[in-house]
C-alpha cells in the first residue's frame, strides 16, 4: 500500500497542488473512521464515488460524506444511460488506486464535484490508501481535478 501513498506524493509534487498529504497507522477507508483518525467532523468529507459508462468509460462523482450520488443526476447532466458502480477491480484499473483510498484527482476521467462541496473551505478526500488522506481547499480540488461543478447528490 505505500507505493500507492508514494505515488500519490509524486502526483501532488510534480502538479504543484497546494494540499496537506496525511498518513495515518488506523483506517480512513470510511468517513467515520476518517473523522476519528483526523478528529475532524464528518461534513469535512468527501467521497469519490466511481461510476462506469459504456461511452465515457470511468466518472467519479465527488459528494460531500454524509450525502449520496444520484446516478440518474449524473446521466441527465451527461446526456448518458444512467451509468453503473465501478467493480473493485475497475476502481483500481481506471484510478491506479485501491478502494477506499480513492483520491479526487490524478488520474483520467470526467469528475463531477457536487456543488455541496463548494460549500466548504476545505475538504478530506482519500490519499491513495485506506490510511491516508488529501486535505484541500476547495478551489484547489476544483483546479486539480478538471471538475465540473454540478448537482448530482441525492
Amino acid at each position: 500500500m505505500k507505493v500507492f501513498h508514494e505515488k500519490m506524493n509524486q502526483y501532488i509534487a510534480d502538479n504543484a497542488i497546494e494540499c496537506d498529504h496525511l498518513y495515518f497507522e488506523v483506517s480512513t477507508h470510511s468517513v467515520e473512521e476518517a473523522a476519528m483518525a483526523t478528529n475532524a467532523s464528518p461534513e469535512d468529507f468527501v467521497k469519490n464515488i466511481c461510476l462506469m459508462s459504456e461511452s465515457l468509460g470511468l466518472i467519479v462523482a465527488i459528494v460531500k460524506g454524509e450525502n449520496r450520488v444520484s446516478t440518474k443526476k449524473v446521466a441527465k447532466i451527461l446526456e448518458i444511460a444512467r451509468p453503473e458502480t465501478a467493480s473493485i477491480d475497475e476502481i483500481l484499473q481506471f484510478t491506479g488506486y485501491p478502494i477506499g483510498g480513492v483520491p479526487s484527482f490524478g488520474y483520467e476521467a470526467v469528475i463531477l464535484i457536487d456543488e455541496k462541496v463548494m460549500e466548504k473551505d476545505f475538504v478530506y478526500t482519500g490519499g491513495g490508501t485506506a490510511n491516508s488522506l488529501v486535505k484541500i481547499s476547495t478551489l484547489e480540488l476544483l483546479r486539480a481535478s478538471g471538475g465540473r461543478i454540478v448537482n448530482i447528490s441525492k
